[in-house]
C-alpha cells in the first residue's frame, strides 16, 4: 500500500529530501513491475537495479515475491558502490524482513521496531559511506 514500514537516513538534516525521493521513486517501482508483468511471477525476488539517478543521488530497487518494496538512496559520489554490492545489500535487507515477519510478536503492516534490524541497517550504511 506504499506507505513505508522502515525509514532510516544518514544525514538527519535532508530527512525530508529523502522521505520526497523515495516517496516518487515507488512510482518508477510501479512502472518498472507492471512493464515487466508476467515475468514477475516466475522470479523469486526481483531486484530492479538503478530506478533513476539524480544530480546527488542514485535510487535503487528491490522487490519481493510478496510485492514489499524496498528503495536505497545512495551518494551519487560513491564510486566504490558497484551493482553487485547494491544487490547483495538488498539481499541482507531481504532477509532481515523474512526473520522479522517470523516473529510472532510482530504484525504485519506495523512499523519496524527491531535492534537486530537497526544493527543491520547500521552496518550497511556504515560499509556503504
Amino acid at each position: 500500500q506504499n506507505y513505508p514500514l522502515y525509514i532510516r537516513s544518514v544525514p538527519t538534516e535532508n530527512e525530508l529530501k529523502f522521505h520526497y525521493t523515495v516517496h516518487t521513486s515507488l512510482d518508477v517501482v510501479d512502472e518498472k513491475i507492471s512493464a515487466m508483468g508476467k515475468a514477475l511471477v516466475d522470479q523469486r525476488e526481483l531486484y530492479l537495479g538503478l530506478l533513476y539517478p539524480t544530480e546527488d543521488y542514485k535510487v535503487y530497487g528491490y522487490v519481493t515475491n510478496s510485492k514489499v518494496k524496498f528503495v536505497m538512496v545512495v551518494d551519487s559520489s560513491n564510486t566504490a558502490l558497484r551493482d553487485n554490492e547494491i544487490r547483495s545489500m538488498f539481499r541482507k535487507l531481504h532477509n532481515s524482513y523474512t526473520d522479522i515477519m517470523c516473529n510472532p510478536f510482530y504484525n504485519p503492516g506495523d512499523r519496524i521496531h527491531s535492534r537486530a534490524f537497526d544493527t543491520m541497517v547500521n552496518s550497511m550504511m556504515m560499509q556503504a559511506c
